[in-house]
């Protein structure tokens, strides 16, 4: 039995270890998915960046190509126009260049002169204006809205406000010329031309840095149609062959509806290294945890071997040492036997040993007793228990155990009573351990009862099987030892009193034979009032008799 027992512990132990490791993998993969899904979301972020700023710069440097362009011939052009719109009678407009000292700075400034004629009153008149010299848009957008006054001794100045003329000349048709013409060209612009590769590759460096990627990378470049783009200049994280299904993928232009899609290719060689990194912590964690709990199994299940071992040393010790006592008991109960023969003791010495004798003899029958039983209790500790198993009639045999017990009870006004409710009472069992068991129940009783001992057998067949009850009406168990009452050499306690005498062996051979059997044992007391033991053995299960 025991060896079955340890085979399951090693089936037991050995499923747990590998369920550990099946549960500490199963998370550790949720946990890579996890960390994955948020490096994707992390990258996307990062495209999503990546492109904002390279379509932004793009966009900035062809507009500054139409700012920083010469137009002063034009905006020239446009004063003159403007000023004609203002003063419709002038017959000739000039423009000349002068310098005006402007906060401590020499700056560039124009003088716009028209003369007008009056023929009805023959007057002559001439007009000026101070505006800024631009030569190029940018100074344009950047110019102050402030103005400068300039009066002429025979003249009226008009002053012109810079907002006025930005807002002039933000209407002129050459601004959207240009503009049409930028994006003209534009269209016309090949791949290599629209992205500077080392300039990307900055700006991904960059972006990078602020995420929480891995700083090791390469790129590349493709149209919508999946062509690489290649370049005569580009950094070394520029590749022109990449696995694309295991790159982040982005159009570099998102904006631009007009022109070729062109997609940036971003990929992480170290990416699984990373990713494995970030899981470090949880890592070393998961594998702290898996080896301890293995060392705490490993300890557990050598304990248990240890333990296997120390009992069954015990067992055999105990078993070696009851079968030496045996020969002395056998040899003193020969003595006693001899000693109370009158062929060898004469009628005068009989009288004056014959109480030393009795005594001797009873005492060698209780060691015999204790003897059985610590040999028995070992038998069944090392799981080799022999059983003959016969069609028993147990009635009988308690009857059998009842009249051996009146014997006990003589001398005292105590009572053992029996009640048999049925008629069918066979059993198959073994007779030696069945009877061990009935004796020991009634030796129970017997020996916690108070003065005047008052027992009683109750045996009836019921749709359990068969039902005994052991009642007596003596000192009682307290409810917190009666969980270990069935426990191996546990007495319970009784102060300084030791009135009872016995090892704590019986009830746990009451224990082991109903365990082995398959049967039912049951305890109920109330201390000070008795104790009943409720046996019910099991006749349904089939028994091979001997």
């Amino acid at each position: 039995m025991k060896k079955i027992r340890l085979s399951i512990a090693t089936v037991l132990l050995t499923i747990s270890v590998l369920s550990l490791f099946i549960i500490q993998t199963f998370q550790m993969i949720q946990l890579y998915e996890r960390k994955n899904i948020q490096f994707r979301h992390n990258l996307n972020n990062c495209l999503d960046k990546i492109a904002f700023r390279h379509e932004k710069a793009e966009d900035y440097k062809r507009y500054m190509n139409i700012i920083n362009k010469d137009f002063s011939g034009q905006y020239k052009d446009a004063l003159k126009q403007e000023f004609k719109n203002l003063m419709p009678i002038q017959e000739s407009i000039s423009i000349q260049d002068t310098v005006i000292m402007v906060n401590g700075k020499m700056e560039n400034y124009l003088v716009i002169k028209g003369d007008a004629f009056d023929s009805i009153s023959g007057v002559r008149s001439e007009q000026k204006v101070l505006a800024r010299d631009v030569r190029e848009m940018r100074d344009l957008f950047q110019g102050k809205s402030g103005h400068i006054a300039h009066k002429d001794s025979s003249t009226i100045a008009i002053q012109l406000n810079q907002k006025v003329l930005q807002h002039i000349f933000k209407k002129a048709k050459f601004v959207n010329e240009m503009m049409i013409q930028a994006f003209r060209d534009n269209m016309y612009e090949t791949p290599q031309r629209r992205i500077d590769a080392i300039f990307l590759d900055s700006i991904i460096r960059m972006e990078l840095k602020k995420e929480d990627l891995p700083q090791k990378y390469s790129f590349m470049i493709t149209n919508e149609y999946g062509r690489i783009i290649h370049f005569d200049v580009s950094p070394e994280t520029q590749k022109n062959k990449l696995d694309s299904t295991k790159c982040g993928k982005i159009n570099l232009f998102p904006s631009n509806v007009l022109d070729e899609d062109l997609y940036l290719h971003l990929y992480f060689p170290n990416r699984n290294a990373f990713i494995f990194r970030e899981m470090k912590a949880s890592f070393f964690v998961t594998i702290l945890l898996v080896v301890v709990i293995i060392i705490a199994l490993v300890f557990m299940f050598r304990t248990i071997l240890e333990q296997r071992k120390l009992s069954e040393l015990k067992s055999d010790f105990i078993s070696n040492m009851t079968h030496e006592f045996k020969t002395p008991i056998s040899t003193i109960s020969l003595a006693c036997q001899a000693l109370g023969d009158s062929d060898m003791v004469d009628e005068n010495s009989m009288q004056s040993i014959s109480p030393f004798v009795k005594m001797i003899h009873q005492e060698n029958k209780r060691l015999e007793l204790l003897v059985e039983s610590i040999l028995h209790s070992a038998v069944i500790d090392k799981g080799e228990i022999q059983h003959n198993h016969v069609n028993l009639d147990v009635k009988e045999l308690i009857l059998g155990l009842v009249e051996n017990a009146k014997f006990r009870l003589q001398g005292t006004s105590g009572s053992i009573t029996t009640e048999f409710i049925g008629t069918d009472f066979q059993l198959v069992a073994d007779k030696m351990h069945l009877t061990n068991l009935l004796a020991n129940l009634i030796e129970n009783a017997i020996k916690y009862s108070k003065e005047t001992p008052e027992i009683k057998l109750f045996l009836e067949r019921n749709t359990k099987g068969l039902q005994l009850s052991v009642i007596d009406k003596g000192i009682g168990i307290k409810k917190e030892h009666l969980p270990k009452i069935f426990d191996k050499l546990y007495r319970v306690p009784t102060g300084n009193v030791h009135n009872v005498k016995g090892f704590g062996l019986g009830l746990s051979y009451v224990k082991s034979i109903c365990e082995e059997y398959g049967w039912e044992i049951n305890v109920k007391s109330q201390f000070g009032e008795g104790t009943t033991f409720t046996v019910t053995f099991n006749t349904k299960r089939k028994w091979k008799k001997n």
